[in-house]
């Protein structure tokens, strides 16, 4: 099976939904997938954000991470991103924890890539 890595930089809703959803179907055809949140990107790694805003194709968000988070699907958090918005670990999904270039670079090595 192949490695892919979802990196979202972005707080946009449809990015977001586009991203847990490839996420969410790379893991389930048996893909190991990581994900990476950087810039405002950060904002999804906390507990209780609204994902239910709706985009054009009728899903959104809470269509897909509650999948990441129940299989546990890895998250890295950008830390300096995290911090300076004043995110705290304490509050973000179970299986999101801060994390930092160096092993996004790591893990982009050895994976197809997707930007979001």
């Amino acid at each position: 099976m192949a490695n892919f890595l979802f990196v979202l930089r972005s707080m946009d809703n449809e990015k977001a939904t586009r991203c847990f959803q490839f996420a969410k179907i790379a893991h389930s055809k048996a893909h190991k997938v990581d994900l990476f949140f950087i810039d405002s990107g950060v904002e999804w790694a906390v507990k209780g954000k609204d994902g239910s805003l709706r985009t054009v194709t009728g899903d959104c968000p809470n269509d897909y991470l509650p999948y990441l988070v129940q299989n546990e699907v890895p998250v890295g958090v950008c830390t300096p991103c995290a911090k300076n918005r004043k995110l705290d670990e304490a509050n973000f999904h179970s299986n999101m924890m801060l994390d930092g270039g160096p092993h996004l670079i790591d893990i982009a090595a050895e994976a197809k890539v997707f930007n979001f």
